[in-house]
């Protein structure tokens, strides 16, 4: 029998115990954590847990079940307002390139923003009031001839053709806060009603918008009917009341989106969640229902659960989750918390296939906001100081970049076991890695597992904190 010298001997010994270790070692988990009162923000934990064969004696487990498959996801973002665009173009081109790829790119430390909403024309976060079809007052265009884009051209259009170049892909949302003031019924930019003499031009303006984008180069994937819809106290806004949208978009605009063979998708209610019995109403229309998509929600009022009973009674139309703002001047702790649970968890495990914050960015005043009925007190995703030359990364921020960075367009929301104080949503993506979102509530640090395949990994997430895992 040969017998090996000492050194090697020694070689092989370590390599079969290096071997072993190696073996019974499963996928790493990487760790992404907010932890606001570490004053740790959207920080890659730098030593990855690897998931390991045997079961774990810990009490706390989170089962990832991937036989489990519900909605698939279009995107989490922002609503890049026009007083957003404003904001980025005052910044000089290569620091908002910058932070545009920071913003919207998928490497290093971007977020990955994949999902925008914008107004069709002003919304309440513009300098000014506007429509793409202003006339003086008493005229009228009913054959849209006058129909422009507009002052969109000088901020939001070149902001939106910047991201595109970052991602082609991103999905936008087109969302009117109001008609011309000569299609509404008391001939002024905030409140009223869109005459009924005006619908059938009103459908004609949407597909001029889109018509006129597309030529731009920006395709808008979807459009919901009218922000806010029973809120006519913004500048700009309209009411429009459920029997009211039924009919718009059941004689209207379905057949003109159908005349035109537009693929934009048409988008009811787009407001808060106390009002479910809205988007039913319009939905058991059944006329109406063959040209929507889906559902939009807003959670100024009502529970995210109430996105499940309008998803239970039309469970063949999608869910979306479209604004939230956060109020300035703003609170990481509580802000965060919130809104990763009621939004990121809440919403997708309520059949959303998006969430959107309100809005991207200000400035240092929360401006600019319209006059009588803007608001004045909305705290953006980033704030861009133009006095002190500087960005300044709001609770919007991080919450979106737990969810956006690596759930990204196309995954599937999967089965998790939700867990007293630990509320958390998975996905599977489509390049087939998993994500799993964690929020502790608590103020004490948790152990837990994470049980996927007949596989543990043993973590720890600290107080009042957010982690998103990876493998």
């Amino acid at each position: 029998m040969y017998i090996y010298p000492v050194r090697v001997r020694i070689f092989v010994v370590s390599f079969l115990l290096v071997s072993t270790v190696i073996a019974q070692k499963g996928k790493p988990i990487q760790t992404w954590l907010t932890s606001p009162t570490q004053h740790i923000f959207f920080r890659k934990q730098v030593t990855p847990v690897y998931f390991k064969s045997r079961d774990s004696a810990r009490q706390t487990v989170i089962d990832i079940d991937d036989t489990e498959r519900y909605q698939s996801i279009d995107g989490f973002g922002f609503s890049l307002t026009g007083g957003s665009a404003l904001n980025l173009m005052k910044m000089k081109k290569e620091e908002r390139q910058a932070l545009l790829q920071e913003l919207f790119g998928t490497e290093k430390n971007h977020i990955g923003t994949s999902y925008l909403r914008i107004s069709i024309g002003a919304s309440d976060l513009d300098e000014k009031v506007f429509s793409y079809n202003d006339l003086r007052e008493g005229e009228k265009d009913p054959e849209l001839k006058r129909f422009d884009l507009g002052y969109d051209k000088k901020y939001l259009l070149p902001v939106l053709k910047e991201i595109l170049q970052i991602n082609p892909y991103i999905k936008i949302m087109g969302s009117p806060w109001s008609p011309p003031v000569w299609m509404k019924n008391n001939n002024d930019t905030r409140g009223g009603n869109l005459l009924k003499s005006a619908y059938p031009v009103y459908a004609r303006y949407f597909v001029k918008y889109i018509e006129a984008m597309r030529k731009e180069g920006v395709r808008i994937d979807a459009v919901t009917v009218q922000n806010e819809p029973l809120h006519p106290g913004n500048n700009p806004s309209l009411q429009m009341l459920a029997n009211e949208q039924a009919e718009f978009v059941r004689d209207h605009l379905g057949p003109a989106f159908a005349a035109a063979k537009l693929r934009t998708k048409i988008i009811i209610y787009d407001h808060n969640a106390d009002r479910p019995d809205y988007p039913i109403t319009v939905l058991n229309d059944p006329e109406a229902k063959k040209y929507i998509d889906g559902s939009a929600f807003h959670l100024y009022g009502g529970t995210i659960d109430a996105l499940s009973l309008v998803h239970d009674k039309h469970p063949d139309k999608n869910i979306y989750f479209t604004e939230q703002w956060v109020g300035a001047p703003g609170n990481y702790l509580g802000d965060i918390s919130w809104h990763v649970e009621n939004l990121i968890i809440g919403a997708t495990r309520n059949w959303a296939k998006t969430v959107l914050e309100w809005n991207l960015a200000s400035d240092e005043f929360y401006k600019p906001f319209t006059e009588r009925g803007g608001c004045t007190s909305c705290l953006a995703a980033v704030t861009i100081d133009q006095g002190k030359k500087k960005v300044i990364r709001n609770p919007a921020y991080y919450i979106i970049a737990h969810a956006a960075r690596f759930a990204r367009p196309g995954s599937v929301r999967i089965g998790s076991n939700m867990v007293a104080g630990l509320p958390n949503v998975a996905f599977k993506t489509p390049a087939g890695k998993y994500v799993c979102i964690v929020l502790n509530k608590e103020t004490a640090i948790r152990n837990i597992t994470i049980r996927w395949q007949n596989q543990t990994a043993d973590l720890i997430i600290p107080a009042n904190s957010v982690a998103t895992y990876t493998w």
